[in-house]
């Protein structure tokens, strides 16, 4: 009889031990545990630390409470602005309510990833190209916000949403490409047509001041010469301004004295020559003025007595 009731009693002592060992639970600092006590829930969980309970009548779900990492899966979708993207993003959310984490929703991770996609897709609808390059805080408070709503009611937190990246068309990237170039371009020449402009105003005022002292055109000759020279080149071509030939032009007309006149007789009146016939042949002699004859001339004999 001692040795049945001495092997009761090992058994108790086993099934005790055994019922302390299902019934012991630690849980780690970043955890929560909810405890099902014949399938209903208690309505505080577990804190961290070492926990009792009691044995085949309680059950417990430890629930992660860090913040979780979940990327997003590309979505393609148009834009608003008819464009074909393709929009990567990243959640992170962490369980504020372990309850209704583990009551109201069967996985909340899956649930979240699949309120993500959708939402993603639907901001992509309403925004448009430059908005998702460039303005982006604006799509991640949209994001957001579409997100918190079904996850108040699953004890979840959102902590932010961001835009990895997006992915455009090689098509769309070139017409970018181009448009940059474009701007880019219009951008210098507006520099340099400003540049010219200012330039032209000091080139203004240097001419007049120089206008106001004429030796400024002559010492501004000599640097420009000084400057050339100091390249060592061989050939030197120095501009000659025009107006510094008129300055010497001046100074040396003031120094001599003018030339005095004199009356230059007039060349005496010559017959024109007889136009040329219409061959082109000068006539071969002039006509001679006649002279006239002395008497002593017209003697016996003389071929003018004769015709006299």
């Amino acid at each position: 009889m001692e040795g049945v009731s001495a092997v009761l009693t090992v058994i108790a002592v086993v099934l005790v031990l055994v019922g302390l060992k299902s019934g012991f639970r630690v849980i780690k600092q970043y955890e929560r545990g909810v405890v099902y006590r014949l399938g209903r829930v208690r309505e505080k969980p577990k804190q961290p630390g070492p926990r009792m309970l009691v044995p085949l009548v309680d059950r417990m779900t430890k629930v992660n409470m860090q913040v979780v990492t979940m990327p997003v899966p590309s979505q393609e979708g148009i834009t608003r602005d008819n464009v074909s993207v393709r929009v990567d993003a990243v959640l992170y959310f962490r369980v504020v309510d372990p309850v209704k984490a583990t009551v109201h929703v069967q996985n909340y991770q899956f649930a979240m990833l699949q309120v993500a996609q959708t939402s993603l897709r639907s901001v992509i609808g309403k925004s448009e190209l430059d908005d998702l390059l460039s303005g982006r805080e604006a799509i991640h408070e949209g994001l957001e916000l579409l997100l918190a709503t079904p996850a108040v009611e699953w004890g979840i937190h959102i902590d932010r949403v961001e835009i990895k990246d997006v992915a455009l068309p090689e098509s769309m990237k070139r017409s970018m490409a181009r448009q940059a170039e474009a701007d880019r371009e219009r951008r210098a020449r507006i520099i340099t047509a400003d540049g010219e402009l200012q330039a032209s105003e000091k080139l203004a005022q240097a001419a007049q001041a120089m206008d106001r002292t004429p030796a400024a055109m002559q010492l501004r000759l000599l640097q420009t010469v000084v400057e050339v020279a100091a390249e060592k080149n061989s050939t030197l071509v120095m501009p000659f301004p025009v107006e510094m030939l008129r300055f010497f032009e001046r100074a040396s007309g003031a120094d001599q004295p003018r030339p005095q006149e004199t009356a230059v007789p007039a060349a005496p009146d010559t017959p024109a020559a007889p136009a040329a016939e219409a061959g082109g042949v000068a006539p071969a002699a002039l006509e001679v003025p006649q002279q006239p004859v002395e008497p002593a001339a017209l003697e016996k004999g003389h071929p003018l007595a004769e015709d006299a």
